[in-house]
């Protein structure tokens, strides 16, 4: 086998560049196109409009409006996951914000080459897993599609339900320096990135909100509004759902996945929300088993479906190509697709044009040759110094695969002599591509307007009426002149894309037109999302019940100062049987209850605000802070009163703002379980006869009941006043009895309480309890009875959890 040659240093490259006043000082690369300015230095008249606005904004404004767009991605909560050597983590969505503009009539061109692409697409992935004329024909070669490991054998001969392959797909495209577009990636795999430019698109009109709204720029809304409609008409009956099927939240692109979702309606769903029964998919919901017509995918295939593609998959669904042969479902786009992103094919695509559409290629690809054939390989070795030398299989363009490809320029010379027997050996693994010059436009780098490289990421979406492309899309925006700079996990910015014409456009949106209209009811739930939920509840009441005890702790210690008063121990006895230390001023374990309501939280983005996602990463980020910076005593009592006023504005922002249906009910279950135990727990160790003084005091102050205590009772704290305002009384939000007044409600509206005119089984135990707590008094309130009223309610969450969360 023949080795890789290495790479030289990076040579050190400074470049002065001259003032251009008509354009605030931008000076284009000599010899590279550019967007804004032409090859006389003219700017371009679809600038012009928004050229005369900016530089009507004082650069203070300028900062201040730049600053609003971020805040806009930052309040909204737009990430994606980066990784890298120091492990994988969330980061804001790097917003370049000067936008993009092309020209409506050049953009229709390119539309025009983008639409003949996906129906060569749509013709050649056909072909692989159908009659195969192409490499019967000599048009690709066999090793090519046998030894690709995106080739899914199992889906050879399994035709899709709706005929077509291929309904979602995603164009990477530059322009070279002669102005033209080269297509340099084909994103048919699960494209990302629709979503992000439609954000990109509200934060770059935040800055821009005027020269927006005086400039005919094409809107998105009606592109996905036209693709909904179509993925609508794909289901098999009307009671099929849509499902977009993501990763998990560990997926760098989960956020998108998220927010299609909640734009669109549809559920979102991971591999173990479904199961196949029967050659049907269907989605665990805490109703039951509902069937999915129509699944976009957003994993690749290898991982769909551990019983027949990846065996080592956790999270794909068993039995899914089966379903797929029975026609049952339809996936957006088909299991298999990936292989069209292969960068090899991009050699054969001109001919195979030829051949299947009898075209030519009207938008050609970045020119590729395979190696695995002799004259390739001889062109390839010759024309070195301007050849990228990468993996054939490689579905990723050469400033996004990771440093797998090679520059030839970059290579020492005793290497390049060596050139011609790498790609002998390695041939057919390797593709050589010519190196891409790409355009650049204007991005805004310490207060000036700086030319950086840039590519286009474009979409097209399968309609009633053919395919459509978006009007825009978004720009990868290099972070310095290197054209391998632009991917985001190098730095890369993103910018948003205006199309922009020369009359008005029209205004879409996917509200409904006036008139007559349909209230359709939420979807069904799926269980995943209910045990999230449901847990959600439970560690924010978790928190705050610590919260609580620790601030009463804290304040008595600030004036005893004495952590072995009986009271203190006491309480700090009870804190370390339930796990809670009070070595620590915010101890460990508050930190991880936050931290896993807000894992509980980031698994159901789709089904959460924007503020109330804002409000709880801000309670955990205060938390994390107070843990390392507030000392026992009357600072943590301090910040223990901040973090409950935090934790209370997140519970009033999910209280005011949450559709009261399923969901809202196993949240507020989860809440009033976990406040039950709380309560339950505290009044069998602080209520009884050997509790020591102040313990009564301390108890209703945790309660949240001091001042209901001295309106409800003209008698100092006892300890049957106090049992009976915090167990017993059913207009006390903190007694034990209102949490099971309120469970009794929401159970009672959960799906499938009642089965064949009889309760059901944990229907029938959230009854029991309640009347077996409604009918006691104070005096009968014993520490035995809490004891086992605790162990019940336990008890209760879990055949809650066997019953919908299964």
């Amino acid at each position: 086998m023949g080795k890789k040659p290495a790479l030289e240093k990076p040579r050190d490259e400074v470049a002065s560049r001259g003032g251009n006043d008509a354009a605030f000082g931008y000076s284009p690369l000599p010899g590279i196109a550019d967007e804004m300015v032409d090859n006389n230095g003219a700017i371009r008249p679809v600038w012009q409009r928004f050229l005369a606005g900016f530089g009507a904004i004082p650069e203070k404004e300028l900062t201040e409006r730049f600053a609003r767009a971020d805040r806009y991605l930052r309040d909204a909560g737009v990430f994606y996951r980066a990784y890298g050597s120091k492990g994988t983590g969330e980061r804001s969505w790097p917003l370049s914000h000067i936008p993009v503009l092309i020209d409506e009539r050049e953009w229709q061109a390119l539309s025009a080459g983008l639409v003949q692409r996906a129906d060569l697409l749509e013709a050649i992935v056909a072909d692989i897993y159908g009659d195969n004329k192409l490499v019967e024909e000599g048009f690709l070669p066999p090793g090519l599609i046998a030894a690709n490991p995106e080739f899914q054998r199992p889906l050879a001969g399994v035709k899709p339900a709706t005929g077509h392959y291929l309904h979602f797909c995603a164009f990477e495209i530059g322009r070279g320096p002669d102005g033209n577009w080269w297509v340099l990636a084909d994103r048919t795999q699960a494209p990302s990135g629709a979503g992000f430019a439609l954000e990109s698109r509200v934060a770059t009109t935040r800055a821009f909100s005027d020269i927006y709204a005086e400039t005919p720029v094409h809107r998105l809304a009606s592109f996905f509004g036209a693709f909904r409609d179509a993925l609508q008409t794909m289901k098999h009956s009307g009671d099929d759902r849509i499902g977009v099927l993501t990763p998990g939240p560990a997926n760098e692109t989960y956020y998108e996945h998220a927010y299609i979702a909640r734009y669109l309606g549809f559920m979102l769903l991971e591999g173990e929300d479904l199961t196949v029964v029967n050659g049907r998919v269907m989605v665990r919901t805490v109703a039951g088993l509902k069937p999915i017509g129509v699944l976009w995918r957003r994993l690749d295939s290898a991982y769909a479906d551990p019983l027949e593609l990846n065996q080592n998959s956790h999270i794909g669904t068993p039995g899914l190509v089966e379903a797929l042969r029975a026609e049952s479902v339809t996936i957006v786009n088909a299991l298999g697709t990936g292989i069209l992103e292969t960068r090899a094919l991009l050699a054969f695509m001109p001919t195979i044009c030829r051949r299947l559409l009898g075209e030519k290629l009207s938008l050609p690809s970045i020119a590729t040759w395979w190696c695995g054939q002799k004259q390739e390989r001889e062109h390839v070795a010759k024309n070195i110094e301007k050849m990228v030398i990468g993996p054939a299989y490689s579905r990723a363009p050469f400033f996004d695969d990771s440093g797998e490809s090679v520059l030839g320029s970059s290579l020492r010379a005793t290497a390049k002599d060596s050139i011609t027997d790498w790609l002998n050996s390695d041939g057919p693994k390797l593709v050589g591509q010519e190196v891409v010059t790409l355009s650049t436009t204007p991005a805004w780098v310490d207060g000036k307007l700086t030319p950086r490289p840039m590519s286009l990421r474009v979409f097209a979406a399968r309609t009633a009426n053919g395919w459509q492309i978006m009007p825009g899309g978004f720009a990868r925006i290099g972070a310095g002149d290197d054209a391998a700079a632009i991917a985001m996990q190098s730095g890369g910015a993103a910018a948003d894309v205006w199309i922009v014409s020369d009359k008005p456009v029209e205004r879409h949106t996917l509200l409904p037109a006036e008139g007559s209209f349909t209230r359709n009811m939420p979807g069904s739930l799926p269980s995943r999302a209910a045990d999230n939920l449901f847990w959600l509840g439970r560690y924010i009441e978790r928190a705050e019940g610590a919260l609580r005890i620790l601030r009463a702790w804290h304040a008595r210690y600030a004036e005893a100062a004495d952590p072995s008063q009986p009271l203190l121990a006491d309480v700090s006895e009870y804190l370390a049987a339930v796990d809670i230390g009070t070595e620590e001023a915010v101890p460990e374990t508050l930190l991880r209850n936050i931290d896993s309501a807000v894992y509980s939280a980031s698994n159901i983005r789709d089904r959460f605000s924007p503020d109330g996602w804002l409000a709880l990463n801000d309670l955990a980020k205060t938390a994390h802070r107070f843990h390392v910076s507030v000392a026992a005593g009357d600072d943590a009592s301090h910040a223990m009163t901040i973090l409950l006023r935090k934790l209370a504005g997140f519970a009033g922002l999910v209280h005011e703002n949450m559709y009261r249906f399923t969901g809202w009910r196993f949240l507020s279950l989860g809440r009033y379980i976990e406040r039950g135990l709380h309560m339950t727990r505290l009044l069998g160790h602080m209520s009884g006869s050997d509790a020591p003084d102040g313990a009564l005091d301390m108890l209703l102050e945790i309660g949240d009941s001091v001042m209901t205590h001295r309106r409800r009772y003209n008698v100092n704290t006892a300890r049957l006043t106090v049992t009976d305002l915090l167990a017993l009384d059913p207009l006390n939000p903190r007694s034990v009895l209102f949490q099971m007044n309120e469970i009794h409600r929401e159970v009672e509206q959960l799906p499938n309480a009642f089965v064949n005119g009889q309760m059901s089984p944990f229907y029938r135990e959230a009854m029991r309890l309640h009347s077996g707590l409604a009918v006691m008094t104070p005096e009968t309130m014993t520490g035995e009875f809490y004891n086992k009223f605790e162990r019940e309610l336990e008890q209760l969450s879990d055949l809650l959890a066997q019953t919908y969360l299964g």
